[in-house]
């Protein structure tokens, strides 16, 4: 018998008789019934009940507008396939995502860690691995350029030497390599290694801010709610070590016109960065990401 079989208590059979015609009573019937033997999923489970119960008295949801939620949830997933997962999407623009991942790093937070941010689903597999100052974007790139200098450090700190970087951005079309035929494959996409100081660098072009899609069912909640769909520019960082927690995060482009509007809400705290701009069409962005110590577990990127 597994832990977590062996740890859960069983909960006493639903009586045998017609449920009261109450809210209360049929609330309290719906929990008897979830017998989950895992504790954590009991819980989880006996919580979304509650909440879905008292949401729905709460605003005294009607028949047809149930059916009209549960034909949005359908839509949703419909609307998901390999290169698109509508429900992230979703989870992302109703701020959950975001909450999820600032409530997972409370404490590295109160000690002075990077904010994390969103892995998003252009992430790829195995990325280039480049030498620090080495030029991520394509000749044929068109943009002002962007020198990105960084370091990846201790809570407290410390460098922390042959950490892994990984980056990615969009184009200053707005779009992701992946999405773009007219851009060379790994384009604006690499793998650096920190030298002895913890630092790394490189040299890429300003990213554009870009819309999320909007042609499916959270398309259609985003123009019901008068939102607009539009994500500030900005770049992806995984910055892993040996010994330390993995950190996901990203950098916002601090002037750019949805910097306080992100359709994901994922530019919080420090993340909001001016890209400085340093003549000649040149800008510069320096970034110190710092990593909690735990176990290295890597996400698994969702592009092949």
């Amino acid at each position: 018998m597994s832990h977590a079989n062996s740890s859960a208590q069983t909960r006493p059979a639903v009586e045998q008789r017609a449920i009261p015609a109450t809210p209360q009573a049929l609330l309290e019937a719906v929990l008897a019934a979830n017998q989950a033997q895992d504790p954590r999923t009991r819980e989880v489970l006996d919580s979304l009940i509650r909440h879905l119960h008292a949401f729905a008295a709460d605003v005294k949801l009607s028949y047809e507008e149930l059916h009209q939620g549960l034909d949005f949830m359908v839509r949703v997933g419909q609307a998901t396939h390999p290169l698109r997962h509508e429900g992230i999407l979703l989870a992302d623009i109703l701020g959950v995502a975001t909450l999820v991942l600032l409530m997972d790093a409370e404490g590295v937070l109160a000690a002075g860690g990077t904010e994390p941010a969103l892995i998003g689903p252009f992430w790829r597999a195995n990325q280039p691995i480049l030498d620090n100052g080495a030029k991520i974007a394509s000749e044929d790139t068109a943009g002002e350029r962007l020198l990105v200098t960084g370091r990846i450090c201790t809570l407290d700190g410390k460098p922390l030497a042959g950490a892994r970087l990984e980056t990615w951005q969009a184009a200053p079309s707005g779009l992701y390599e992946n999405q773009d035929p007219e851009q060379e494959d790994m384009n604006l996409r690499a793998v650096f290694m920190t030298d002895e100081d913890g630092r790394f660098w490189f040299d890429s072009v300003k990213p554009a801010g870009y819309g999320v899609p909007i042609d499916g069912p959270c398309g259609d909640l985003l123009a019901l709610q008068r939102r607009n769909h539009m994500r500030p520019a900005h770049l992806h960082f995984i910055a892993s070590a040996p010994g330390h927690k993995v950190l996901t995060t990203q950098i916002f482009d601090a002037n750019d016109a949805y910097a306080y509007s992100d359709a994901a809400f994922g530019a919080v705290g420090s993340l909001l960065r001016k890209f400085e701009p340093a003549g000649d069409g040149t800008y510069r962005l320096e970034v110190e990401l710092k990593l909690e110590p735990g176990e290295t577990r890597m996400p698994k990127p969702p592009l092949s």
